[in-house]
Formats: structure tokens, sequence, C-alpha cells
């Protein structure tokens, strides 16, 4: 099989896990650069990976050798980023969320749909073992029609987190805690039982937080076959608590928490999958293993060389960003 040739644009923490799913994956993608816009996050990340880097993004991009590209910058570069990519044939594989707000999402979904180019997003939750094994069961019927289901993401991030220039503002990041933190689960919430509306929400910055965007969100939700449903998000749960997503359908329920998955039906039977790690819920935010990233990775490369959609693509991750839009709006319209 020919290696696929990778650029990564943006070397923060984020790059992290990108970076070691590369290497894993280096039978199927040969990592061309690694470029940032400062000598010293290249010559920090050279450090600690085997990769050319940059400080040259217009040339990593532009090297015939490149096919994919890798944008882990903050959300605020990711739609100039990408149309350079797009501009020059690049398919794109962007770091969560999808751009700082859900019309500039979709200009680069529209972007990327009239290059002919793939677009992808990292929401990496849905390629755990024990999603996809949640997925399954609900697909299949076994748990019956879903009665209600609740998402919940208890995290913390200290204030230290947010005195980063940036951290938890509209002009970098977009938002706070339901686009930055919950949109994993959110998106994996949507993917599994739907989300048709919203029927109350409440969005705050608590005493907890020195912020501009909201660290905390509650609303109640109809599912995509109109069941009632429930979600809380907030970075001001100490120490932090993994997320979880439970499900309750007519004949069993679920409880999806962190990467474990248990299963329960009224018969008595029990099935469990176990987590693969940590889910970066409290204050150290890379404590995670990158499986699911490497996952995502991998069905992303593999879209690109077939010439079809990757599992979770812009379109996809467009749709969660509209429904973090119209929570907050239903937030604001509560005063």
């Amino acid at each position: 099989m020919e290696r696929i040739g990778v650029a990564m644009v943006g070397l923060g923490p984020a790059a992290q896990p990108h970076a070691r799913s590369l290497l894993d994956l280096s039978d199927r993608a040969e990592v061309v650069w690694a470029a940032s816009r400062t000598e010293e996050r290249a010559a920090a990340f050279a450090r600690d990976f085997p990769f050319p880097v940059t400080t040259d993004i217009g040339a990593a991009i532009a090297d015939p050798r490149v096919r994919v590209v890798l944008v882990l910058t903050p959300p605020a570069a990711h739609l100039e980023v990408a149309r350079r990519c797009l501009d020059a044939g690049r398919h794109v594989l962007v770091e969560k969320p999808l751009e700082l707000d859900a019309a500039r999402g979709a200009t680069l979904v529209e972007a990327a749909r009239r290059a002919g180019l793939c677009l992808g997003v990292m929401l990496q939750h849905r390629f755990r073992p024990a999603s996809l094994r949640l997925r399954a069961v609900l697909e299949s019927g076994a748990l019956g029609a879903v009665q209600a289901a609740s998402m919940a993401v208890p995290w913390w991030r200290p204030q230290s987190y947010y005195d980063e220039p940036g951290r938890g503002t509209l002009a970098r990041d977009g938002g706070g805690v339901l686009l930055t933190q919950a949109i994993h689960t959110l998106d994996l919430f949507r993917s599994l039982v739907g989300i048709g509306a919203v029927t109350a929400a409440e969005a705050r910055t608590t005493a907890l937080h020195r912020m501009e965007a909201e660290d905390y969100v509650a609303a109640l939700l109809r599912l995509g076959n109109g069941a009632p449903g429930v979600l809380m998000a907030t970075t001001a749960f100490p120490p932090g608590q993994p997320e979880r997503i439970e499900v309750i359908g007519a004949r069993g329920s679920a409880s999806l928490v962190g990467g474990a998955l248990d299963l329960a039906w009224a018969d008595g039977r029990r099935e469990r999958v176990e987590a693969e790690g940590s889910t970066g819920s409290g204050a150290n935010i890379m404590d995670f293993p990158h499986d699911a990233h490497r996952a995502l990775i991998a069905d992303f490369l593999e879209a690109c060389r077939m010439g079809r959609p990757p599992a979770v693509s812009g379109e996809e991750a467009l749709e969660s960003q509209r429904w973090v839009e119209r929570i907050l709006a239903r937030a604001a319209e509560s005063g």
C-alpha cells in the first residue's frame, strides 16, 4: 500500500495524540512536515517526534508530496488554513470544533464540497470501542425503543487553564464548555439517539472561573424519536469526573461512562465493555489514550484513498455545532 503524505499544521498540546497516532500508522501515512508559526513550538515538537519541522506553513501545504493536512490550530484559524489546503488540492482533517461558529463552519464545508475533497473533523469519541458497541446495540434494537436519554460532562479546568491568552473567549475558541469540551459528548449523543428540539436551557459562568464564555450549561431536549433528553456540561466540577451518556430502552438500559459501557436488560442479562484509559476530565487535559484518534485518522486516510466521505465528515460536525448554537440561543432567551 502506498503511503499517503501528511502535513500537520499547528503543534500545540492538541497535536500530541495526532502525532502518536501517525507514528502508529506509519505503514499507511508518511508525515512530510509538521508546521508551526513559532520556532519554539516547532523545536519542542521535534524533541518528541521524529518528523521534519518547519515554520513555513505555506511551503508545507504546497509540498507536492502532501495529500492530507491535519489542521490542529485554534478554531479561529481553521477556515483560513483549511481554505489554503483545499486551494492546493489537499484533503483536510481539522481539530474540533469545525470553526468558531456554524456560519463559518458552513463556509468551510461548502469550500470542501466545491473542491471535491474530503473534510473531516476530530470528534474521536465515536471511535471508542464502547461507543461502537453502544451504537451497534441501539441500531439492532436490542434495548428496545429509546424512552429517554441523558448526557453529562462534569469536567474540571482550573483557572490557570483559562488564564492562557484566548482560552474561553469567543474570538479564539468560539465559546465555552459546550463547544470546546462537551462537543465530543454532544456529537456522540446526537449520533446515537438524535436531537430534535431544545425545550429549555440555561448557560452560566460560575464563581469558580473568570472567563468570557460559559462554564456551565444545562438543557432539556427532545430526542430524534420525540423522547425526552437531558444535557449538562461544565468545567466547574472539581476535580472532574468522566463524561457519561445514559439511555433507557423499552427492554434495557445503557450507561456509557468515559470509555466504559455497561448494558443491562430487564431479563437480567448484563454486558460490560471496559474503558481503554482516562478521558482528560480533570486538570491534566491530555490525560487520555490516543486509540480513538488513531482509529479516526485511519478512517480518514482510507476515505481519502477510496474517495468516500469520512465517518466524521464536515457535514456531521457542522450539525453538532448547530445544536450547540441552538442550545445557547435557547439559554439566552431564558436570560
